[in-house]
């Protein structure tokens, strides 16, 4: 227990503690900045939209036309969502602003995670906090990451929302002391079979706010093609449907193959802790029903022609599996995994 442990670790995993809110409160800000930029973005690109009008009204008014020009059909959202909107790009302040914020809270939150590894003794991720912060952290790296790469700050609001809920849910739903591991958990398998669940659920978080904005792409789509206004203008930032789910389903797919061996080495450890593979204890049924919904999202996106927003809603409802099972199954539910809850 916390007692247990020299005076200097429990003052580092205090301070980890303080480190972590931190970073909680400057993701909360990044992602303001992130919706503020989308607001933002939507406003310049009406303003743009409504220049180029006016500058084909001239045309057709000194061409001696009397036709408007159509403005909000599916094919020209098509052609505006093709466009760089450069000028959008260099005013969104808000957007660097909150990319700056980004990488201002994983730098908090890393120094939080090393923090609390130096002061447990072990890798930080043996309760439900450590799970929820570690594996928060590596979706805000993985995303920044890309970030040096690909602009994919259309994205922001929706990952580092999920990066703040996520953290928010560790400090404030399971906020528990640094402290030793139950004999159980002592063991090798705790770093093998639990850094790759935290990857894999990592991965996942991503692909669930792609199949979100893939939603929403999909329906705005829609909604032009019957000839309404475009209510979303900032969505031009983002790629579309079909790129989005091409993207999630390639994520997806290498975060299944991680999920698979979490089961694997998960069942091995079983076994070496209490003599047996699987026992259908509750968490391995949830762990087994979540490899089942992510296998059949694969399947049938691969051979079956699920595409579109059967393919998006079943990944979504796989995410939500993980939620519940990380969640609901560790803090209700009696079982073999009920020490690893909180």
């Amino acid at each position: 227990m916390e007692n247990d442990l020299p005076t200097i670790n429990v003052a580092l995993g205090q301070y980890s503690d303080l480190f972590m809110l931190l970073a909680a409160i400057v993701y909360a800000a990044a992602f303001i900045a992130f919706a503020w930029d989308l607001a933002k973005s939507s406003k310049l690109i009406r303003e743009i939209d409504a220049a180029a009008i006016a500058s084909e009204q001239k045309v057709l008014v000194a061409a001696g036309s009397q036709e408007a020009p159509a403005l909000g059909g599916a094919e020209d959202a098509l052609v505006n969502d093709s466009m760089n909107y450069t000028a959008a790009s260099a005013k969104r302040m808000a957007a660097k602003v909150a990319v700056s914020l980004t990488w201002l809270g994983v730098l908090l939150q890393g120094f939080a995670v090393v923090t609390r590894a130096i002061a447990a003794g072990r890798v930080p991720w043996g309760n439900m906090y450590e799970f929820l912060s570690t594996g928060s952290f590596l979706v805000a790296l993985v995303f920044s990451l890309v970030l040096l790469k690909k602009d994919l700050r259309f994205m922001g609001t929706f990952v580092i929302g999920l990066v703040t809920v996520m953290l928010c849910g560790a400090t404030m739903g399971f906020p528990t002391p640094v402290a030793h591991l139950v004999p159980a958990l002592q063991s090798y398998w705790l770093i093998i079979h639990v850094s790759i669940a935290v990857l894999a659920s990592s991965l996942f978080t991503i692909t669930f706010a792609m199949n979100v904005l893939q939603l929403i792409q999909h329906r705005r789509i829609d909604s032009l093609a019957a000839g309404k206004p475009d209510s979303m203008p900032f969505m031009r930032l983002v790629p579309g449907a079909a790129a989005l789910e091409n993207f999630a389903y390639r994520i997806n797919a290498v975060a299944f193959v991680m999920w698979t061996f979490t089961v694997m080495a998960g069942a091995i450890w079983a076994e070496a802790a209490w003599g047996r593979y699987w026992g259908w204890d509750t968490k391995e049924v949830w762990s087994f029903v979540i490899w089942v919904v992510y296998a059949g999202y694969l399947h049938a996106r691969a051979t079956g022609g699920w595409t579109g927003a059967r393919s998006a809603w079943l990944s979504i409802i796989g995410y939500l599996c993980i939620v519940f099972n990380f969640t609901v199954v560790n803090v209700y539910f009696n079982g073999l995994h009920s020490y690893a809850g909180l």
